[in-house]
């Protein structure tokens, strides 16, 4: 079990949880960050006491400190500040939960500091897998996913003694708010329609995700690298119920699944105690009460942001950053109404098409690749 830890993005959902579990067992918080929600920061340092805490901008930083001033925790903002808390000597363990790009320098700031990462930000291997898992490999560092698909597949693992030894991976897939609808009929589906998750309660960013099936389409590629397997070994599975967060399936027909409550509580108090499990305040899943399990085929024609990411997958180079860069914009845009539900997927396919592709790409050429989507999406939206 880690001692000591730095949340990324520790007012968001995953942060918030976070938090709620670690208040539960012997672990101090070294750092904790956020966007511009101050008072929900505020009351979070009062309650854990951090050495530091950071804010996106130094107005947020500001009025933190202002209203903190009568405890020890030193207040900064930025990038800098992010890297600072990802790679602090007190922590052993990084929680990664910001949403998008904003998480891979500091990721990999902390994996060259020997931290163990609770990975929640799935972008950050999305775009630069390769490198990050080769920045792992030469620090030694552990990467224990938070993601509830990427950590049932993980725990799965624990049960599997070599890789060759499997033959999928199988990614389980709520459907999101619009299961069963066609194109016509999502056409006219809103913003509110598309923050209407069946099972989770997620930041609206993700959300949205899910109701297009692109946050499938970024787990296959998160677990391609995490697991570092090919494409045409993740699929993925429409199951309703959210009960098997996902399966391993063996080369000799055995099939692994792991199964519990929909709660973002356990793959994150995994990351914490790994290798061991220690009692968790989830509801206990009773197999009598949680009715039949239900699975098929992901509808590709429907939500073809699912068909565009596997696209990517298999293209790899920058393909894959400047598909996460421009839906990251066009999310951003829908959320904002400034543009409808399937505007997102053109956008996002128009910038892969358009922003040029680079096969081998460095870590500035990604952040390039993710800079020209973005202004590839916000030059052709709609106003």
């Amino acid at each position: 079990m880690v001692t000591s830890v730095s949340i990324l993005g520790s007012t968001g959902s995953i942060g918030r949880q976070s938090l709620d579990v670690i208040s539960r067992m012997p672990i101090r918080i070294s750092a904790l960050t956020a966007g511009s929600n101050v008072a929900r920061m505020a009351e979070q340092c009062r309650q854990f006491r951090p050495d530091l805490a950071v804010m996106a901008t130094e107005e947020a930083a500001m009025e933190l400190r202002s209203v903190i001033a009568d405890l020890p925790t030193k207040v900064t903002w930025g990038e800098e500040g992010l890297i600072e808390a990802a790679t602090m000597e007190s922590a052993d363990c990084v929680i990664t939960a910001v949403v998008g790009m904003l998480g891979l320098k500091p990721t990999l700031a902390a994996i060259r500091a020997g931290k163990r990462i609770g990975l929640a930000n799935k972008e950050t291997l999305v775009c630069a897998g390769e490198l990050v898992m080769a920045e792992a490999e030469k620090y030694g560092t552990e990467i224990v996913p938070v993601d509830s698909e990427h950590s049932a597949i993980f725990q799965c693992l624990m049960g599997v003694g070599h890789k060759r030894e499997v033959r999928r991976l199988i990614l389980t897939c709520s459907g999101g708010p619009f299961f069963g609808m066609d194109r016509e009929q999502l056409r006219s589906v809103t913003k509110a329609d598309a923050l209407k998750h069946p099972n989770w309660k997620m930041g609206a960013k993700i959300t949205i995700d899910c109701a297009t099936l692109m946050n499938k389409g970024l787990e296959v590629i998160e677990a391609m690298r995490l697991y570092r397997l090919p494409l045409e070994q993740v699929d993925v599975v429409i199951h309703r119920q959210s009960i098997v967060h996902s399966f391993v399936e063996c080369v000799d027909g055995a099939v692994m699944a792991q199964m519990g409550t929909p709660d973002m509580r356990l793959p994150i108090q995994l990351a914490l105690t790994y290798p061991e499990r220690t009692a968790c305040p989830v509801d206990r899943l009773d197999l009598t009460k949680c009715g039949n399990l239900s699975f098929c085929e992901p509808d590709m024609e429907a939500f073809p942001c699912l068909a565009l990411a596997r696209q990517c997958a298999q293209k790899g180079g920058t393909a894959c950053s400047v598909m996460n860069g421009a839906n990251e914009a066009a999310v951003a845009l829908f959320l904002e109404d400034k543009i409808g539900f399937y505007d997102i997927y053109d956008l996002v396919k128009g910038a892969v098409d358009v922003v040029p592709f680079i096969p081998d790409p460095t870590l500035e050429q990604i952040l390039e690749a993710d800079r020209l989507a973005r202004e590839y999406v916000f030059r052709h939206s709609v106003n």
